[in-house]
């Protein structure tokens, strides 16, 4: 894997660069895995209900299987490749029984690599198991949090989880925020931290790039006019002028906690997560 850093021959390549993997296969997608990406541009029943999206290059959507619920059924590696909608890469995968299923590629990951899904595998970067089987300080990824519905943890480019330790029947995982949880130890897990890690080193370059993402300009609050931000107004640079930052709606903005303090999800966070400070 390497970062290709562009010449300054103009403003916009001046800070621009882009991961180009060595292991991404030279072939088109599975068409029938691929399925239309259909355009909301940020918006509910017509309404803009996020800001700052529209636009974008058109895409087609690569069905992902996070569940990998073959279990037993070995499969090849056939092809590595780039997923337009997520950082990560992703790998086709051709099971002994003929099916063609597109799954997250670990770091390592090459075509040819045969890898399973099972209660019990190998210890090998790729596979998948029930979390109670997993070695105690194994980097895994696409974690599940609740029984057969999938992987929702570490899907990321380059992320992982740490598996600190097994009871009798949760498992603790320490996650990349430093939060440590517990989860059902019949939960599934793969062996391994999701590819791609050097994405996060990209830089975008100019604004054009952020459009194709399908990411329109976004703008500071103190810039605006009083009647489209509390933050807005004054002659000049102005500060906030108000006891805390806010919203444009008015609500409490950097440092507010969020989440619901009888949430039923707390009972398994062990240990919050670091603030960032």
């Amino acid at each position: 894997m390497a970062i290709k850093v562009y010449k300054r021959n103009t403003a916009g390549r001046r800070n621009m660069s882009i991961v180009k993997p060595d292991e991404i296969s030279n072939k088109k997608p599975e068409k029938s895995l691929l399925t239309k990406l259909t355009k909301i541009s940020g918006r509910s029943g017509g309404k803009i209900s996020v800001r700052h999206r529209g636009g974008g290059h058109k895409r087609r959507y690569r069905l992902v299987d996070f569940k990998q619920d073959k279990l037993g059924i070995p499969g090849k590696i056939v092809a590595i490749e780039k997923d337009p909608v997520r950082s990560a890469l992703i790998a086709l995968v051709v099971y002994a029984d003929g099916e063609k299923r597109y799954i997250l590629a670990s770091e390592g990951m090459k075509v040819g690599v045969d890898i399973v899904a099972d209660k019990k595998a190998p210890f090998q970067d790729g596979n998948r198991m029930q979390l109670k089987n997993i070695p105690v300080g194994t980097i895994i990824s696409n974690v599940e949090l609740k029984i057969g519905k999938g992987g929702q943890l570490a899907r990321s480019a380059g992320t992982g989880v740490s598996l600190m330790g097994i009871d009798e029947k949760n498992v603790q995982l320490k996650l990349s925020s430093g939060e440590i949880r517990l989860v059902n130890g019949n939960c599934y897990a793969t062996i391994g931290q999701v590819s791609n890690f050097e994405n996060s080193a990209v830089k975008i370059g100019k604004a054009g790039r952020k459009r194709w993402m399908g990411f329109r300009p976004t703008v500071r609050g103190s810039v605006m006019n009083p009647v489209d931000h509390p933050h807005g107004g004054g002659e000049g640079k102005q500060g906030v002028g108000l006891k805390y930052p806010k919203t444009p709606w008015g609500k409490i903005a950097l440092g507010k906690k969020t989440r619901k303090k009888k949430k039923y999800s707390n009972k398994f966070i062990v240990k919050r997560r670091i603030k960032k400070k």
